[in-house]
């Protein structure tokens, strides 16, 4: 009927180095570190990573704690709390049955770094989702946690169909409020030297719910050996538990809007909101103010 798929092109690593050290790395955005030097590391935030935590499939890669071999969904959970070393951090495998378990004090953040594939000629309203991904749907729907999505790796726009394939989550999850949709730029822009949309990655297209919702961040895969929007999306929500370490009584929709309305688009080449949504997420910007709404 429809399978589950990780949203990775190439990756890799393993080693039970800390998962939450404060240490900066050259893959992130120097706004993190400033972000942290101002006190806000996602404190009070919980992140539930949902992914491949139990299959034998691993990768080798670096996000600069040495060459490690790891699971899709331990990279993802590594990668997230390096961003927020200080947000609680849960995971849950996405082959698991029952619902996701939002934490019942503070901010929510939910990191999606795969697929639910079906036929693109299937009606989307017929697909019946498990409890898994029903919990999800409706958490980003009522705005009850903010869900980070991976765009995806096929180079096409945010539900479009691939080989009669189309993501099926990708497709549920367009026009709920508290969703963000990630795609991956080949470096962390800056105005002197513009980054460009990832050859591998997934656009915002012409759905205008979809241009509104789209974020995207840099993914240095040279550096790190992990390449894709798998790692896109965490780094959003990261940035998501940081903003929540801040404004600690903001709702999920505030956090999203927030990214959303604070993204920049002067350090993109040849930007364009058909393909870059929103724009870059700016950690500094969206920081910026005493208090949100």
């Amino acid at each position: 009927m429809f399978s589950a798929r990780s949203l990775f092109l190439a990756a890799l690593l393993f080693a039970a180095g800390p998962l939450h050290a404060q240490t900066f790395q050259d893959w992130m955005s120097p706004e993190v570190a400033d972000a942290w030097d101002d006190g806000y590391t996602g404190q009070g935030v919980s992140i539930t990573i949902i992914d491949d935590f139990n299959s034998k499939d691993r990768f080798i890669g670096d996000l600069g704690l040495g060459n490690q071999y790891q699971t899709h969904g331990q990279w993802t959970f590594q990668q997230a709390g390096m961003i927020a070393p200080d947000a609680k951090m849960f995971s849950k495998d996405y082959n698991s049955r029952g619902a996701v378990r939002l934490q019942r004090k503070g901010l929510n953040v939910l990191n999606l770094s795969y697929g639910i594939y079906a036929p693109a000629s299937r009606d989307p309203d017929d697909i019946r989702w498990g409890l898994q991904e029903r919990s999800i749907i409706s958490y980003a729907e009522l705005g009850k946690a903010v869900v980070v999505k991976a765009a995806g790796n096929d180079a096409v726009a945010v539900g479009a169909s691939v080989g009669g394939s189309v993501d099926a989550l990708n497709v549920a999850l367009i026009g709920a409020d508290s969703v963000l949709f990630v795609g991956a730029l080949d470096s962390n822009g800056t105005t002197a030297d513009p980054a460009s949309l990832a050859s591998y990655s997934n656009y915002a297209g012409s759905n205008t719910d979809v241009q509104e919702h789209f974020l995207v961040v840099g993914v240095d895969g040279d550096m790190t050996g992990l390449y894709g929007t798998s790692f896109a999306a965490p780094i959003v929500t990261g940035y998501s538990a940081i903003l929540g370490s801040k404004f600690k009584t903001a709702t999920p929709v505030d956090i999203t809007n927030r990214l959303l309305d604070t993204a920049r688009t002067d350090t993109i080449s040849g930007y364009d909101v058909a393909i870059h949504g929103q724009g870059e997420a700016s950690l500094t910007r969206a920081l910026a103010p005493n208090s949100i709404n």
